[in-house]
């Protein structure tokens, strides 16, 4: 059996882009998009390992923050506008 590959979608990023965070009760959440609202890096706190009421403390969001930050500059993304 052949194996398949899955093409990695790329997305256009600009120097400047912007922070979408969702904070509900259960979870954290942390996207970070460009101009247009395309997702360059996303991040939260139950993919950072926390579990359970764990997820929605401060550590864990800056964790998240971190997480999604570092993929975003390894992309390109110079500044962040929340």
């Amino acid at each position: 059996m052949a194996k398949t590959s899955t093409k990695k979608r790329k997305v256009i990023v600009e120097s400047i882009g912007e922070a979408h965070i969702t904070a509900s009760f259960n979870n954290i959440i942390i996207s970070l998009t460009n101009k247009k609202g395309d997702v360059i890096s996303w991040s939260s706190a139950g993919k950072m390992g926390f579990r359970g009421s764990k997820k929605n403390t401060p550590y864990a969001a800056q964790l998240a923050a971190e997480d999604a930050a570092g993929v975003a500059k390894e992309a390109g993304l110079k500044k962040v506008k929340v």
